[in-house]
């Protein structure tokens, strides 16, 4: 299986520049709102990190015996993922690849989490996300997505998303399980900053 693939093409920014200090959402842990589903036993059989940056969701799921992948298109953060994995002693694979051409990995995966990434694409690419995602996912798999919502305040970092953004994404060829309110950790601001968590079902085919 090819282990790399040049995503500059596809890519809706170029986020090696972020990693070379610490972008906001590199908390260095877990987002609360996912180690929280892997306590509830949430995880399954085999998980994808989509747009791992650092891993720590890919690595999370590896302490839990999970069989774990995690991609991004950021070579730098890639680096930085292998390299708390050998740290932690951890067997994961991080992968340098674009979350638009999931189908080209030929894999699928049980369990998918997404840890803001759905809110950097405009909707022309998020049609095509969602279509990777299936491609990549059996029926009954689930997608869990963490992304900023519409009741953050302000103009600085991603674009926000509405709740019937999520629902008119997913609404042929998935079930939402669950679409609440929840809150991402972030460096720059100790309350946290507003998101959705949705729980998502790949329908059957």
């Amino acid at each position: 299986m090819v282990e790399h693939m040049d995503a500059s093409e596809h890519s809706p920014h170029d986020f090696d520049a972020a990693y070379v200090g610490t972008p906001p959402w590199d908390i260095g842990r877990p987002q609360t709102a996912f180690r929280e589903l892997a306590n509830a036993g949430q995880l399954h059989g085999r998980v994808l990190d989509v747009g791992c940056g650092t891993g720590e969701h890919a690595l999370m799921a590896a302490a839990l015996g999970l069989h774990a992948t995690g991609v991004d298109t950021s070579r730098r953060a890639i680096d930085l993922a292998k390299a708390k994995a050998d740290e932690r002693r951890l067997a994961v694979r991080f992968v340098v690849w674009d979350a638009l051409q999931l189908a080209a990995l030929r894999e699928r995966f049980d369990t998918v989490l997404d840890s803001g990434l759905y809110h950097v694409f405009d909707d022309a690419a998020r049609a095509r996300y969602v279509d990777s995602l299936a491609s990549a996912m059996p029926p009954g798999g689930r997608y869990f997505m963490l992304c900023f919502s519409d009741r953050q305040p302000g103009e600085w970092g991603p674009r926000r998303v509405t709740e019937d953004d999520i629902r008119t994404s997913f609404r042929v060829g998935w079930h939402i399980d669950s679409l609440v309110r929840t809150s991402m950790d972030i460096t720059i601001d100790p309350r946290r900053a507003e998101g959705w968590l949705a729980a998502i079902t790949r329908a059957e085919e």
